[in-house]
């Protein structure tokens, strides 16, 4: 028995490590390498049961995080996982946070910001990846050229928490007093959406816009309320 209870006692930490967790800073500011419209980095690898935390930290800024493809870069992909925008006015704390799990790690993830204003962020470089090669026609370089070359405006319909390959369990969080989140994703591709809140901590709860599912309904107004709230942000 005790050298059974010794085993465990060592095992126990290498158990503990199995899932990692991956921070991903969404936005960034005029100043830094990369500028506004990034996701940093841009492209991890992980395993399956890994997190990946979405730090909506790029202030002032308007993001979201939508899933889509190598082939359409700035199309929402069916099924696919959302984050709704989140509206930041100015650097404070807390910061919103959004926890993604990877539920299958055998294909690249592939991910954009659907903001339109003051023009596409998507079709500016700001798109991301979860596992994607380095090199090749499916590299992650590739991703961004399809994006850069996409024409007409990035796909704004309002997906779902659960996605392909990865999902959340709640729509980012905390909101912070003078942020705001908007088109708040549905639980999944039929669910109705729930009212915000924080990605798994406890937190101020987020004020939404007619909030849609993964189907398009209120698509077009939460689209709006997402744009119009960073009419009054510089660049963001």
């Amino acid at each position: 028995m005790h050298s059974f209870t010794t085993l465990f006692a060592l095992a126990a930490p290498l158990l503990a490590v199995a899932q990692s967790t991956t921070t991903i800073q969404v936005g960034g500011t005029a100043t830094e390498p990369g500028g506004i419209f990034q996701f940093n980095p841009p492209n991890v690898t992980v395993s399956e049961g890994d997190v990946i935390t979405f730090n909506f930290s790029g202030a002032p800024g308007n993001h979201s995080i939508t899933q889509s493809s190598l082939a359409s870069p700035c199309t929402p992909l069916s099924g696919g996982f959302d984050s709704g925008w989140v509206y930041i006015p100015a650097a404070g704390t807390p910061v919103p946070q959004w926890n993604l799990t990877i539920t299958n790690a055998s294909s690249p993830i592939w991910f954009y910001c659907k903001q339109l204003v003051p023009s596409p962020h998507c079709k500016a470089g700001m798109v991301g990846a979860i596992n994607a090669p380095t090199t090749g026609n499916t590299s992650f370089d590739t991703f961004v050229s399809n994006a850069q070359a996409f024409s007409g405006n990035p796909g704004q319909e309002v997906g779902a928490l659960v996605g392909q390959h990865a999902s959340a369990s709640a729509a980012p969080g905390p909101i912070p007093s003078g942020a705001t989140l908007f088109g708040s994703p549905a639980a999944s591709a039929t669910a109705t959406a729930p009212a915000g809140g924080s990605s798994g901590s406890g937190g101020a709860s987020a004020s939404t816009s007619p909030s849609g599912s993964a189907s398009g309904a209120g698509t077009s107004s939460a689209a709006l309320n997402g744009v119009a709230m960073i009419m009054g942000v510089a660049l963001a």
